[in-house]
C-alpha cells in the first residue's frame, strides 16, 4: 500500500521512540489526537505498527512486501472461489462440449445421481474424445472423464496459496471446491488460475488489507 507523507513520518517517529503514545506522536506533528487517529488505525491494521493499551505504539519491523506476503498466506479458497459448472455423468460428450463453450470455462465437474463428485472434464479430455469418427452425442462423459481418486480438490477452508501450488504442480486450470458428505464429495465451488490472479490483483489494490 502507498503511504502518505504523514504516515511515513509517523512510522519514523515510532521507530525511533516507540513505544510511544498517540498523544505524543500528535504533539510532535503539531496535530490533534483526533486528526491523527485515522492514520494510526490504518498503519495498525496494515501491520506496520502495533498498539498495546497503556503502553503505546511500537514498530513491528515488517516491510511492505513482508506484510503483503502475510496477508496472502491468510487468504482462504472460500474468499475467492467461483460458481462450479457441473454435469451429470450420463450427459453426452457433445453436450459437455457445448456446455463448456457456453459457460466459457476450462474445466467441468461430473457428478453421479446423488450429485456427488465422480470425475472432471478438461478441454484436453473433450478434444481427445472429438478426434475420430465416433458419434459424440452417444458417448457419455463418464467414459472419457478423469475419475476419482485421480482428482485434485480442495475445501473452502484451505489456504489459497496451497491450492494455487496444487494447480502449478498438477499443471491444471482448476479444481473443485468440495464439502465432505456421508455419501461422497459435494461440489460447492471451483478454484481456478483466474481466481488466484484475481486474489493477487485485489491484494495489490489493498482490498483485503
Amino acid at each position: 500500500m502507498d503511504l502518505s507523507n504523514r504516515q511515513e513520518r509517523i512510522i519514523e517517529i515510532v521507530k525511533e521512540q516507540g513505544p510511544i503514545t498517540g498523544e505524543n506522536i500528535a504533539d510532535q506533528l503539531s496535530l490533534t489526537r483526533a486528526t491523527l487517529r485515522p492514520d494510526l488505525a490504518i498503519l495498525t491494521m496494515a501491520g506496520y505498527l502495533d498498539a498495546r493499551p497503556r503502553v503505546g505504539y511500537f514498530f513491528t519491523g515488517k516491510t511492505g512486501s513482508e506484510l503483503l506476503t502475510e496477508k496472502l498466506k491468510k487468504f482462504k479458497v472460500g474468499d475467492f472461489q467461483s460458481i462450479p459448472i457441473v454435469v451429470d455423468e450420463n450427459v453426452s460428450v457433445y453436450d459437455a462440449i457445448v456446455n463448456m463453450f457456453l459457460e466459457d470455462v476450462g474445466t467441468i465437474f461430473v457428478t453421479n445421481e446423488n450429485a456427488k463428485l465422480t470425475g472432471i472434464l478438461s478441454r484436453k479430455d473433450l478434444l481427445r474424445a472429438s478426434i475420430g469418427n465416433q458419434d459424440l452425442t452417444s458417448v457419455p462423459v463418464h467414459i472419457i472423464m478423469t475419475r476419482m481418486p485421480n482428482i485434485a480438490y480442495c475445501s473452502a477452508e484451505d489456504l489459497l496459496l496451497d491450492t494455487a501450488q496444487t494447480l502449478i504442480e498438477r499443471q491444471i486450470d482448476g479444481v473443485p471446491v468440495v464439502e465432505e458428505k456421508e455419501d461422497g464429495l459435494e461440489v460447492v465451488g471451483r478454484l481456478t488460475k483466474t481466481n488466484v490472479a484475481k486474489a493477487l490483483v485485489e491484494l495489490g489494490r489493498d482490498e483485503h488489507l
